[in-house]
């Protein structure tokens, strides 16, 4: 079986798991308000995009929405496009990808099969036919997305990694061991580790991952790009206080459901994305509001420090 990574080239560095907008009391992406939330995310010069991840809440769309949509925006975008060709089917999935692949996509991610829970065995099987059927045309990274979706363990993924089929992973379990359990497989196998919880992306980057895909670049793109140079360039000291501004604002994405936090941090900065799958009740979204008014503030401190993180050596 032909290796993935010796054909095609390889994600790394930040790539931003976009959001999706909707169009309101609908379950169709709005497109335009798409490719002007791409661009401006692209702008911000990041390394690439990601569409149709949990970020962007892949689940809410149907094939056709999903092939449609990413078709568009990867004509559009400027730089290389990730698409989610995750589904409940293994044809679902093989649809998706085909497509993703004929519009120019630069890779594919696929995540385990929801909404069942699936065994090694099973998913072994899965994950090897998708491989036969969709080819060797683009990178194919493993997703593993333990809170949602049936786990992919360090065993699986090495088990997986091992046949050469697949490029890479990126892991969102937010475990600060599960790089560590892989590193010793990059030896004797290539392979691309992208790290999906940000909590941990100091400690796993700086341990040699290769990148990120990262649902908060989505919204503050610049502070993810920020974090990532300081790495690469050994300002220990930068690094450690722009993760911590990162966690500031974990803590809220870590007290709203998924990815309510980075939709509104997108809707403070004007983008298009406040059109809900699911209804704040009262609470939430007095909650909501309280969190506008201290993302104005805390970005209005932040971004400077990303921009100019000289100012914070002493």
């Amino acid at each position: 079986m032909a290796d993935r990574t010796q054909a095609s080239p390889v994600a790394q560095g930040v790539y931003a798991a976009l959001a999706t907008p909707r169009r309101p009391n609908s379950i169709e992406v709005d497109t335009a308000a798409l490719l002007d939330y791409l661009d401006a995310i692209a702008s911000a010069g990041v390394d690439g995009l990601v569409l149709f991840g949990s970020t962007g809440e892949f689940v809410h769309f149907g094939i056709d929405e999903r092939v449609r949509a990413a078709a568009l925006a990867i004509k559009r975008s400027r730089v290389p496009v990730l698409v989610n060709a995750s589904h409940s089917t293994l044809a679902g999935a093989v649809t998706i990808a085909e497509n993703a692949v004929d519009s120019g996509a630069s890779g594919l991610l696929l995540a385990p099969p929801h909404f069942y829970r699936y065994g090694d065995n099973q998913l072994v099987e899965f994950y090897l036919q998708f491989n036969e059927l969709v080819g060797q045309d683009s990178p194919v990274y493993l997703y593993n997305l333990p809170m949602f979706l049936s786990p992919i363990s360090p065993e699986l993924a090495a088990r997986l990694l091992h046949t050469g089929a697949f490029t890479g992973i990126k892991d969102s379990s937010g475990e600060s061991g599960y790089f560590s359990s892989l590193r010793a497989l990059h030896p004797e196998t290539s392979f691309q580790f992208l790290v999906g919880s940000e909590s941990v992306y100091l400690q796993a980057r700086s341990a040699g991952a290769e990148g990120a895909v990262s649902g908060v670049a989505a919204a503050i793109p610049e502070l993810i790009i920020a974090l990532d140079r300081a790495i690469k360039g050994g300002e220990q000291q930068v690094a450690q206080h722009l993760d911590k501004r990162l966690h500031e604002f974990l803590r809220y994405v870590d007290k709203f459901s998924a990815s309510v936090a980075i939709r509104q941090a997108a809707v403070v900065r004007g983008w298009q994305l406040n059109h809900l799958a699911v209804p704040f009740d009262a609470d939430t979204a007095a909650e909501v509001v309280d969190f506008h008014a201290w993302f104005r503030g805390w970005l209005a401190e932040v971004l400077p420090e990303c921009i100019q993180p000289a100012l914070m050596r002493t």
